[in-house]
């Protein structure tokens, strides 16, 4: 017994022993951890600089940071401890702990970009999980490139989106085309804009008198700073559009602009200073060849005495004499000016951005003329503390003046003599040479001059009910206010006629538009097992009015009262007229989510329009998508070639109503004849209250694949869309008193094409990396079918089984070797040469297009550049130019000429203007598939040079960019992007800066 009650107490003290020396181990440790452990802190960054957001943690424990707006973060860690940085579209980056400062710098991971959230209007969609179409460009696509206008930024960077600029002009437009043209009318292919939820009317405002400065007036989108915005959503097929009904039949621009983040407050400033001019110019005649060139026009005419009023080859100028008008005219450098600051930060539950722009451009063309921009905007959003309610808040003001000459001078700087006299005396005044010469320098006499005040507000409320259940509503007004001035006084005419102040003129233009849209939605999620679905409800009320009053005076006693219309001896209204615009709308979302590969959204929408007849004024639209994503299945689990895989399809219908307000009802207008002191009416439409939507028929499938980590990702997508019920202008016979009705045409329109777009990881390394992106768009655009279209007026413009965008002109058969006039194909064989005979079709669509972007970081170092490139036909140089032999320069290519019998040559032989034979075969010739040529070209569109001076409180990058710096063609006239004959194309331009933010 003592045996066994001496164990149990030797038993008992070895156990607490034990005990107490585990204790004292574990406080050891404890001890020496505490010991070792410490602050550590550092700052992150990307290849753009500090990210603020990223996560940091201590590898194994629930120890987090978040870096701050400057990038920089502190955390409890020990010598030894692994720190995980991790950041949505980066890498995930381990570090060890060496001592209390640790800087970290994370590298694009391009597999975590499919986690992006793309803008899809209504709703947000995580880019791998989206069933359409939707093309993307975001801020540091567009901070890199010296435009003030946002289309500018889309050019040669979406597949399926064409954009062209229309004018060299500062304010100028842009045409844009979303996989092809849908419509037989013309105004009715531009897509949807829609700016933080607020529709933008794209649609210019005011009279027609920037038409003699420009091919297109001036482009509303003008008002919008691009560096202001966060992103651009082209929206494409019907699954993408169908949701936006008739108003996203060509397509939906989203426009995002940049919000407030939480941290600490952050100034930010950007200013950069460019220079402009021609991109090229184009190869004249010199002197002595115009000078041959003129004297050969005469003898082949006969006339062997030089007329009086050969003024540049009789004597009375200088026929050594040799001027560049090109450079005397459009060689002058435009300045730019671009300065842009904001502030923004905020809390976790209220953030704001408060900023604005400067801008300010002069033009190539002599004299001051100049376009000023000033833009200033707010951006504020609050959360509860119970995260349940939300609002959002942003709003823009911007002020345009824009001074132009009255008329732009391109088209006389190309077709001026070269041994044509001074175009100013020694006193500045201008030289009329004794009456033997049109100045161009007269049209700068007169004053143009535009104002636009632009306001674009916009609003977000939002309520969570219970989870998965929100109610919200967007909010937007914008107004637009133009006023246009345009002068002619008498000064612009040579003072040998004797014109006074009673020959001066001037038009005013006062025009606006406000509209207004509330937007009420309900959303629901709910997780259904291994599914998932989202429900959106909404309905849309939108309001939309005009105003537009153009007036004109002439007879002025004096050209210092010029702009005074009460002192006008002759006074008329040239347009006066006022429009109201109403939509209402309900619209609708379905989308299910199983297992995370299997998408479907179904989408709808039933649109009410005020600009059909009752019964007409309701339609239904809706579309159906579908993706899968093959690359989760257990087949491709193990995969270490493709990373990500999905196919997807849609087909849907959506209509349009870009027809103009009124349409079918029987309108007058006034007569502007006074009978007994009344102004009259008279009809200015007949009433079809019949026609109703045009309806678009869209299908498209494509398939996405990530290869290597997706470190090579291609998306493959094809479409076929069909435009049918078409609004157009139906023949009607003269004695009607109308040459059409409006009404709905059995017509057909196809639009096929294959979308390519590839990105590419080259190389990836801490201190260098280079990423390649390339789009292709092989598009088709097609007339299916047409009734009756060999009887109607449009005979001379469709062809059934061509594009729309074609041109109908004769076939030519080149110079008769022995009479020296072109030659054109009789196609009706009935002997003579008629309209009849244009049976030769020639597309002006693109064939394809696209481009190429690189980018390449060493260390602080960045380097970006874009080529875009286009497969198309044009106008050619002798659509800029009268017949060669005539009082204008010609292109240099002209001298290969028609001289004598037997002579085999490109042109026809010269005629100072009295062979009429000749005469009308050159105007035939401009009629003909010879003056349209390839006008294919490759253009250094973009070019980026940045680097990161090494501040530690502050991120300040120096940059060097261009815009349409070369172009490789072989196109013979000024510029081969460019299809408006005899405006001033696009100019080339160069800029460096500083953006600074602390």
């Amino acid at each position: 017994m003592k045996i066994i009650s001496l164990n149990k107490g030797c038993f008992a003290f070895i156990f607490g022993l034990l005990l107490w020396c585990n204790h004292t181990a574990a406080y050891n440790n404890d001890l020496t951890h505490h010991l070792w452990q410490s602050k550590v802190s550092g700052v992150v960054r990307d290849a753009n600089g500090p990210l603020p957001g990223v996560t940091v943690s201590v590898n194994g424990s629930g120890i987090t940071a978040v870096t701050d707006e400057k990038g920089s973060y502190t955390i409890n860690a020990a010598i030894g401890d692994t720190l995980v940085f991790s950041f949505l579209g980066f890498k995930d980056s381990e570090y060890v702990v060496t001592s209390e400062s640790l800087d970290a710098v994370l590298q694009e991971d391009v597999a975590q970009l499919q986690e992006v959230v793309i803008n899809a209007g209504y709703y947000r969609v995580k880019d791998k999980e989206r069933t359409g179409s939707i093309s993307r460009i975001t801020s540091k696509d567009i901070e890199n490139q010296p435009v003030t206008n946002v289309l500018a930024t889309m050019q040669g960077r979406m597949a399926g989106v064409s954009v062209t600029q229309t004018t060299g002009v500062p304010g100028g437009g842009f045409d844009i085309q979303i996989r092809g043209l849908n419509s037989l009318r013309s105004g009715g292919n531009s897509p949807l804009y829609i700016v933080d939820g607020v529709p933008y009317s794209s649609e210019p405002i005011g009279s027609q008198v920037a038409s003699t400065v420009m091919p297109s007036s001036y482009s509303p989108l003008n008002s919008l700073n691009p560096e202001q915005i966060e992103s651009i959503e082209v929206l494409k097929d019907a699954d993408a559009t169908s949701i936006y009904g008739s108003r996203g039949a060509n397509g939906v621009v989203l426009i995002t602009t940049k919000k407030g983040k939480t941290g600490v407050t952050k100034y930010s400033a950007r200013l950069y200073q460019g220079v402009g001019s021609l991109t090229r110019k184009m190869d004249l005649l010199s002197t002595a060849q115009y000078i041959e060139m003129r004297r050969e026009g005469y003898a082949n005419d006969g006339i062997a005495e030089i007329p009086d009023s050969a003024y540049d080859i009789n004597g009375t100028w200088d026929t050594n004499r040799s001027t560049d008008w090109q450079e005397e005219i459009l060689g002058k450098t435009a300045y730019i000016t671009n300065a842009q600051a904001s502030v923004s930060g905020g809390s976790s539950h209220t953030q704001f951005l408060l900023g604005g722009s400067l801008n300010r451009q002069s033009t190539v063309f002599p004299e001051d003329f100049n376009y000023n921009k000033g833009n200033a905007y707010v951006n504020l959003g609050h959360t509860s503390e119970d995260d349940r309610f939300s609002v959002k808040f942003s709003g823009q003001y911007t002020f345009q003046e824009n001074n132009q000459p009255r008329i732009d001078l391109t088209q006389e700087a190309i077709t001026l003599p070269p041994n044509a006299p001074n175009l100013r005396n020694a006193d500045g005044s201008l030289n009329w040479e004794n009456s033997t010469f049109g100045n161009p320098l007269r049209n700068l006499e007169g004053e143009y001059n535009a104002k636009t005040y632009d306001l674009i507000v916009s609003s977000v409320l939002s309520y969570r009910l219970a989870k998965g259940l929100e109610v919200r509503s967007n909010f937007g007004y914008s107004s637009l206010s133009h006023k246009e001035v345009n002068a002619s006084p008498s000064t612009q005419y040579d003072p040998a006629y004797g014109l006074t102040g009673d020959y001066s003129s001037l038009v005013v233009t006062d025009a606006s538009r406000r509209s207004w849209i509330i937007e009420p939605q309900l959303n629901w999620q709910k997780e259904l097992g291994e599914g998932r679905i989202d429900v959106l409800a909404g309905t849309t009320f939108q309001s939309q009015t005009g105003d537009q009053l153009v007036l004109y005076g002439s007879g002025f006693s004096s050209n210092s009262l010029i702009y005074n219309l009460a002192s006008a001896g002759f006074l008329m209204t040239m347009a006066s007229d006022a429009t109201e615009y109403r939509y209402h709308a309900i619209f609708g979302r379905v989308n299910f989510t199983w297992k995370e590969r299997y998408f479907l959204n179904l989408t709808g929408r039933r649109d009410g329009s005020s600009r059909f007849g009752p019964g007409k004024q309701f339609a239904n639209f809706g579309a159906v998508g579908a993706a899968w994503l093959f690359s989760q299945e257990k087949w491709f689990s193990d995969s270490k070639v493709l990373s990500f895989g999905k196919l997807r399809a849609s087909y849907g219908i959506t209509g349009n109503d870009q027809i103009g307000d009124y349409q079918y009802l029987d309108t007058y207008a006034s007569s502007g004849v006074s009978y007994g002191g009344v102004i009259g009416l008279q009809p200015a439409r007949l009433f079809n209250p019949d026609f109703g939507w045009e309806t678009n028929r869209k299908f498209e499938a494509a398939i996405e694949a990530g290869f290597l980590k997706d470190r090579l990702f291609l998306t493959l997508g094809w479409y076929k869309n069909r435009s049918s019920n078409q609004l157009a202008g139906i023949p009607l016979p003269g004695t009607t008193g109308f040459s059409s009705i409006q009404a709905n045409l059995d017509a057909t329109v196809e639009n096929s094409g294959l979308e390519v777009t590839l990105r590419t990881v080259n190389f990836e390394r801490e201190n260098f990396s280079w990423i390649t992106s390339f789009n292709l768009s092989a598009a088709r655009n097609k007339l299916i079918s047409f009734p009756n279209l060999d009887g109607s007026t449009y005979a001379t413009q469709y062809v059934i089984g061509h594009p729309l965008n074609i041109r109908k002109v004769y076939h030519s058969l080149g110079v008769d070797p022995e009479t020296g006039i072109y030659r054109f194909e009789d196609s009706n064989a009935d002997g003579a040469l008629s309209s009849a005979d244009k049976q030769t079709v020639k597309d002006m669509n693109p064939e394809f297009f696209g481009g190429l972007q690189n980018t390449l970081r060493y260390k602080r170092w960045q380097f970006d550049f874009l080529f875009q490139f286009v497969k198309q036909q044009n106008f050619n140089e002798t659509a800029f130019f009268g017949y060669p032999g005539g009082m204008s320069n010609q292109p240099a290519d002209v001298m290969n000429r028609w001289q004598q019998p037997g002579d085999t040559a490109k042109y026809q032989r010269f005629t100072s203007g009295s062979d009429s034979q000749a005469v009308d075969a050159y105007y035939k010739y401009m009629e003909s598939d010879a003056a349209i040529s390839d006008a294919s070209f490759v253009r250094l569109k973009n070019l980026s040079v940045s680097y990161e001076l090494p501040f530690e409180k502050a991120k300040c990058r120096i940059f060097i960019e261009g815009q349409n710096l070369l172009t490789f063609t072989s196109y013979r006239g000024a510029d081969p992007e460019f299809r408006a004959v005899g405006y001033l194309p696009p100019l080339k331009v160069f800029a460096a800066g500083i953006q600074l933010s602390f």
